[in-house]
């Protein structure tokens, strides 16, 4: 494929499905997954990463909102997706129209489905949302009985599952995750005994799939996971996950400096000695972060360099004066791997005070994704030369 702009992220989708099947060995073949592909799959993209993990075992996909999930039909994708954010009741005839799954959290939505789905001869399907200790979605437990109650009562309305959010399950501290799993275990219980026994029940994130096999259930629900993303410092993925995504972008020019040299907006840095710099074509419209913490190091070459002077909207810019032969058309990548070196989505988060999540997440929409299918060599991320034309790329987007 040609690519017109000078920066872009790689993403290998070998590495998802990979991930899909370690997180398969940790729950076994009678626990389900749900890839969770939410704010366009952490950055990744949905509808290839979707694709990629069904492909590799999963059989369902999660997703915020109806425009998410309506993205991954328009792409002809059948299986079941299950919107966990907010559904108003104006959506509900496209909700069921489009045999989505929706997050029953309050009665509101019920009727508005229930009308949906006589309207449209086809069932509203839902799963209760039971609020264990997140304080977001759902009742708490002793009001589970009230929403499964009304929800049994409507028609057209088919209760397929019943889950829970765990808030802390990527503390080393598990005592809170384990006090959510007992509430929701009582939730469980008292829908038995109005007979309400949904077929799915799940609470694991990626933090619990890791550490907590009790929360299994027969439905997992892996975010990061999928990504090869640490949920936290304290549970960081086994060595078997890898990282699906890089960020890159060309070096577009080289230039000496004297000592004294002020470099960027404010002139809040100066070069202390003869600096050579390179300037980078990224910057915070990609969604490298200007403030208030810098993003710190960039790999060129193989080698870290530190970024100085304030990130620009569309450049950024690199001492590489202990780099030799550094020109224009060389590759920098911002985090990932080069050579030897490798630079983590987890580094750069620590060092701008915030999670990986947020750093994948807040990559712009304007960064062209290039996927690598599995099985195929990963794009060289050494020298490109610039010859005036679009960048070519050794994989096509998917």
């Amino acid at each position: 494929m040609l690519l017109a702009r000078p920066a872009w992220i790689t993403v290998q989708l070998g590495a998802i499905a990979a991930n899909v099947g370690q997180v398969r060995r940790r729950v076994g073949q009678q626990t389900a997954i749900m890839a969770i592909v939410k704010a366009h799959a952490y950055g990744h993209g949905a509808t290839p990463v979707a694709k990629t993990a069904l492909a590799a075992g999963a059989s369902m996909l999660g997703v915020t909102c109806l425009d998410e999930a309506l993205e991954l039909r328009e792409a002809g994708i059948t299986a079941d997706v299950l919107m966990l954010g907010y559904a108003p009741g104006w959506q509900a005839s496209t909700i069921v129209a489009n045999d989505i799954i929706v997050t029953a959290y309050d009665a509101d939505l019920l009727e508005p489905l229930s009308a949906a789905a006589l309207a449209l001869g086809r069932p509203a399907r839902v799963h209760l949302k039971v609020d264990t200790g997140m304080s977001r979605f759902g009742p708490l437990v002793a009001g589970v009985r009230d929403l499964a109650g009304r929800a049994s009562q409507l028609p057209g309305v088919r209760i397929e599952g019943v889950f829970t959010h765990l808030a802390t399950a990527d503390s080393d501290d598990e005592a809170y995750a384990r006090d959510q799993l007992d509430r929701f275990r009582c939730a469980l219980r008292m829908l038995e005994e109005m007979d309400c026994r949904p077929r799915w029940r799940h609470a694991a994130n990626s933090a619990a799939v890791l550490r907590l096999p009790e929360s299994h259930f027969n439905l997992v629900r892996p975010g990061a996971a999928l990504y090869g993303l640490d949920p936290s410092m304290a549970t960081p993925c086994p060595p078997a996950f890898q990282p699906a995504l890089s960020l890159q972008c060309l070096v577009a020019q080289v230039k000496a400096v004297p000592a004294g040299t002020p470099v960027g907006y404010g002139a809040t840095w100066v070069a202390g000695r003869p600096t050579r710099l390179a300037v980078l074509q990224a910057g915070y419209a990609d969604g490298i972060r200007r403030s208030p913490k810098p993003w710190g190091q960039v790999l060129v070459r193989g080698r870290r360099v530190p970024l100085v002077g304030a990130v620009c909207m569309d450049l950024c810019m690199a001492d590489v004066t202990e780099v030799p032969g550094v020109e224009a058309g060389d590759v920098a990548v911002l985090f990932g791997r080069q050579g030897d070196e490798e630079i983590t989505v987890g580094e750069v988060a620590c060092r701008l005070g915030t999670i990986g999540y947020e750093v994948l997440c807040g990559l712009a929409s304007r960064v062209p994704r290039v996927y690598v299918p599995a099985g195929a060599a990963a794009y060289p991320t050494t020298a490109v030369p610039l010859d005036g034309s679009p960048l070519r790329m050794g994989v096509e987007s998917l």
